[in-house]
């Protein structure tokens, strides 16, 4: 999503929520306790080790990861941009945390949201949410206390992308992962919600859902707002990045995808 060449450090800090929004999704659908998410969710709202006491160990080394890596990225934009990001970053992360622990507790009980009340949940509980605000304090521009609120309060560019990236994933994607998750999806409540409707017309239902996305998002783009052109691009560039990253065939990974791995990792470049 960062793809200006002088924006190596950024794109490098960038990695760390990421990797650490996976890990954490692992821990809410496949190796937590309702206790322990719980506890866990407190912590992270909480900002606080205390809440951790009777966790098991890999949770404390989560919880010390994120609270360490968070304040490394805060004290880093603070020292380039002149800005403290961290109460921006910390609402991110407990914001995800109670998405996770809303989808854990959904399972546990067997209850069965509405589409509607899940795709909700789900836009935030995608993480798009903490990579963008990451992003924008990273890129250290037009970052005021206005622009801060704005940010924190997911507006259209923002979660244009995180419904994207959510509705794609759930088109199947999902049924390709190794895991035995705790993951919902919008075309299975939708089907249970609506009797008689099949799983054809629940896909051409989150096809449209998804084409209306980027309708909201490239009118976000097009339009004035408040957001420096770089974040902007950023935002962009997830959604359009979502399709090569969530559309998947019967060996997992697309020959395009496979393509663009090696030309990143592996081919040299020839000026």
């Amino acid at each position: 999503c960062l793809t200006d060449p002088d924006m190596s450090d950024e794109r490098i800090e960038l990695t760390k929520p990421i990797s650490l929004i996976y890990i954490i999704d692992d821990i809410f659908d496949v190796y937590g306790t309702i206790e322990e998410l719980t506890l866990f969710t407190e912590a992270v709202n909480k900002w606080d080790f205390a809440a951790l006491e009777q966790l098991p160990e890999y949770m404390k080394i989560c919880f010390k990861a994120l609270y360490d890596i968070t304040n490394e990225i805060s004290n880093k934009i603070h020292q380039k941009h002149g800005w403290n990001p961290i109460d921006a970053l910390r609402k991110t992360w407990a914001s995800l945390c109670n998405a996770f622990l809303v989808e854990a507790k959904w399972f546990a009980s067997g209850h069965s949201p509405r589409s509607e009340e899940y795709l909700e949940n789900a836009v935030i509980s995608s993480g798009v949410h903490v990579v963008l605000v990451h992003t924008f304090f990273l890129l250290g521009q037009r970052v005021t206390k206005e622009t801060e609120d704005l940010v924190d309060n997911l507006p259209g560019i923002i979660s244009s992308p995180a419904t994207i990236l959510r509705l794609w994933d759930d088109l199947g994607s999902a049924m390709d992962e190794s895991q035995e998750g705790r993951d919902g999806s919008y075309i299975d409540y939708y089907v249970k919600e609506h009797q008689g409707c099949s799983i054809k017309e629940a896909r051409e239902k989150v096809v449209s859902m998804i084409a209306a996305a980027w309708k909201l998002l490239n009118k976000e783009c097009l339009s004035p707002n408040p957001f420096p052109a770089a974040f902007t691009r950023a935002s962009l560039n997830i959604a359009r990045m979502v399709p090569l990253l969530y559309n998947y065939d019967d060996n997992h990974c697309l020959p395009s995808f496979q393509e663009h791995l090696k030309s990143v990792l592996y081919e040299s470049v020839s000026l």
